[in-house]
């Protein structure tokens, strides 16, 4: 078999896990809880009653929603795959580990899209939300959707048949990648230990593309926003497959 072949073989594999991901698990209460009302409530906590911080805080709202919702798949469907010994087929299918975890991190970049779109929308009917750059919010939402599936992905990989074990996981980054990566506190305010930590965050450098779409202002170049959260991709896949790997034998 060609490498064009195999290529598309395995593309078609991974699309093949996410459409049942998507048929399955985007309704179950364990997503909507940590994909779309934790950050609005979040959202809402931040802006109560302050009509200009809400429009300022928008670029940040899009930014945590993206983190929660792309995130929030693969912790609830691999684990309840696993109680159901579906996920095994998977492991022993003729397709590569890359398949796998990029199926599965699919699924969780389209329900971020949606769901981040819905925000964008509303924003823009509800606040006249001013945009500066509709690019920068596209790659941006894009590039973090994908970034924060595939974190999910890798966090899954935890051998275990319950959703709330591997959703504490992660918990426990996501909580602090809020405070530390520009979304409420802005970098420069931040302690130097603080800075130090917000630039290996993948969250500052989606939130500053989605900030320099909304207002044109921005802490890094655009390349380097891109660059950076590409990088988290491909290091987010090739821990993942890894620990897919030695998890499974």
């Amino acid at each position: 078999m060609g490498f064009q072949d195999r290529l598309s073989r395995e593309l078609v594999a991974a699309w093949a896990i996410a459409k049942k991901d998507v048929a399955i698990y985007y309704l179950r209460p364990g997503t909507i809880v940590g994909g779309v009302l934790f950050p609005l409530f979040m959202f809402l906590a931040f802006t109560a009653g302050k009509l200009g911080t809400a429009m300022a805080l928008i670029p940040g709202l899009i930014g945590i929603t993206t983190l929660f919702s792309a995130s929030s798949i693969e912790p609830v469907s691999i684990p309840i795959e696993r109680r159901t010994n579906t996920f095994d087929r998977l492991l022993s299918a003729p397709i590569s580990l890359n398949a796998l975890v990029l199926g599965e991190s699919l699924s969780g970049l389209l329900y971020s899209v949606v769901i981040a779109l819905v925000v964008f929308v509303a924003a823009l009917l509800i606040l006249a939300t001013p945009i500066a750059n509709i690019l920068l919010i596209v790659v941006g939402i894009l590039l973090s959707s994908l970034c924060f599936a595939t974190m999910g992905t890798l966090f899954a990989a935890y051998p275990t048949e319950s959703p709330g074990d591997i959703i504490s996981m992660v918990n426990v980054v996501r909580f602090p990648l809020i405070f530390i990566s520009g979304v409420f506190i802005p970098i420069a305010t931040l302690p130097a230990v603080g800075q130090m930590i917000a630039y290996v965050s993948p969250l500052t450098y989606a939130n500053d593309l989605i900030q320099g779409g909304y207002n044109g202002k921005m802490t890094f170049h655009p390349i380097v926003d891109v660059a950076m959260l590409i990088v988290f991709i491909l290091i987010f896949q090739l821990i993942a497959n890894y620990l897919y790997k030695r998890f499974s034998d």
